[in-house]
């Protein structure tokens, strides 16, 4: 187990909210809420909700008492820095699969936390493979209704289960799940597929124990491994074509049982494995309310109907494999362990550019799998007036081609030697804030070239190229 916090500590405050008048400031430690210690925001949120509050707080090693009067309907008005303040449950499984091993050395502590916390899985959607899930934590989610969960499944199979893991308890911990469902809380499931371990004959039989034991689940994200150059098991490979298309042939086999049983798709296989198998995408159809965007699932199509103007594509919720989250109805929240998440989002950032007066060229720029979906849609929507630079992710390696896992050093030697006149266009969604995952901002960037952040989105893209093409540069 390893701490973060050991109180909740106030990051902001509104000074003309509840909060503010009472005197509560920035750094502030709380030791107490109505003379309880919360363990978490959730909590928090509870316990400030109250229309009088009595905060005990540690300010430079003095203590002091404050009362929190709430007008009516008045939010409290103050921020805490983390999730947990506790201990966050860390993992103790050691999948052979899992990214955190494959990350490089030398970057942030916290990107190599493992978190294997509900609370988390709450809040952020971080999945739990529930191995370190007690009775207590049954009771308070039960209790609290901590619903929907997120739970990793790679394979039904006790045994096969307890091998991924690498974890006996793998074998048995699922009995949470049904648990967790028989109490009436919402589950999201995902299979991470390995090839020549979990898929084939493993993964039929995963999809039809899930469709037996667990007929309940709100939904079953099928996606295939993330693979960096830094792998050390031996097992571990890519998809090959083959393998992705034969994957799909079965999930989609699935889908129809699921639709012919439950009346409903619950069965998703990830965008990626499409565009590696190179078969066309699902219709806007099959992915309902795509709720699963942040697993990779519907984002090429949503992005696609976006760009196009079919609909309005949907924007993620966070900020990729850092992120933090306005949380349901919580207070906004950094997320000490979301950095360990590989679940596709974006965050807002304001629009940074090198400072020219005149740019006559537009290029897009985005990574490998990005590029599959975009050039041919930039292509189709404007010939060959607007560019897409594909940005090889040497970073990580492996097969780590999306968008949100761009570091700076990538992007800035795509852009190397590329005309000074070109106005170049970066997803958000691999930036927290204005900081690239290796550290560098964007202000780093556009001092050596011509950029603009925009959305991560297929409509917020198309309008900013109409726009430079209509003659706004």
């Amino acid at each position: 187990m390893e701490t973060v916090d050991q109180a909740a500590i106030v990051s902001a405050v509104d000074p003309a909210s509840a909060a503010g008048r009472a005197g509560l400031q920035e750094g502030d430690v709380v030791l107490s809420v109505n003379g309880v210690t919360p363990r978490d925001i959730i909590e928090w949120q509870r316990l400030v909700e109250e229309d009088s509050v009595s905060l005990s707080v540690d300010r430079g090693g003095m203590t002091l008492d404050l009362e929190v009067e709430r007008r009516a309907g008045e939010p409290f008005g103050a921020s805490v820095t983390s999730a947990v303040f506790d201990r966050i449950h860390t993992c103790d499984n050691h999948c052979e699969f899992c990214f955190i091993y494959q990350l490089p050395k030398g970057m942030r502590r916290s990107l190599y936390t493992k978190d294997d916390d509900y609370r988390l899985s709450f809040l952020y959607g971080n999945f739990t493979t529930l191995t370190r899930f007690t009775e207590a934590d049954l009771e308070r989610v039960v209790e609290e209704r901590l619903s929907p969960l997120y739970v990793s499944i790679h394979a039904s199979q006790p045994w096969r289960r307890a091998e991924m893991l690498r974890n006996q308890r793998g074998g048995t911990s699922l009995r949470w799940l049904r648990q967790i469902l028989d109490h009436g809380i919402e589950a999201h499931a995902q299979v991470v597929l390995c090839p020549g371990v979990n898929d084939g004959d493993t993964l039929d039989s995963t999809l039809h124990g899930l469709l037996e034991h667990f007929p309940e689940l709100l939904s079953v994200a099928v996606v295939p491994l993330g693979l960096s150059r830094h792998n050390t098991e031996t097992r571990m490979r890519v998809h090959t074509a083959e393998e992705a298309t034969a994957a799909v042939a079965l999930i989609e086999t699935w889908q129809e049982r699921y639709d012919s049983v439950l009346g409903r798709t619950v069965v998703h296989g990830a965008d990626e494995l499409y565009l590696r198998a190179g078969l066309p995408l699902p219709g806007a159809a099959t992915y309902g309310g795509f709720e699963m965007l942040e697993d990779g699932i519907g984002i090429a199509r949503s992005f696609i109907d976006g760009f196009r103007g079919d609909r309005s594509d949907l924007r993620h919720h966070d900020g990729g494999f850092f992120g933090s989250i306005d949380a349901t109805s919580y207070v906004r929240a950094v997320n000490p362990a979301a950095e360990t998440s590989l679940r596709h989002r974006s965050v807002p950032v304001s629009i940074t550019q090198r400072t020219r007066t005149h740019h006559d060229r537009l290029a897009v720029v985005t990574g490998e799998l990005g590029a599959v979906v975009i050039a041919p849609l930039v292509m189709d929507a404007t010939g060959d007036k607007i560019e897409v630079v594909t940005v090889r992710n040497a970073y990580f390696g492996g097969n780590t081609a999306v968008a949100g896992l761009l570091t700076f050093d990538d992007v800035s030697r795509a852009l190397d030697g590329r005309p000074a006149s070109t106005l170049h266009l970066l997803p958000d969604v691999c930036l927290n804030g204005d900081r690239f995952l290796d550290g560098h901002t964007v202000g780093d960037l556009s001092a050596l070239h011509s950029i603009e952040i925009v959305p991560t989105s297929g409509t917020a893209l198309r309008a900013r190229i109409d726009q430079f093409l209509g003659g706004q540069s």
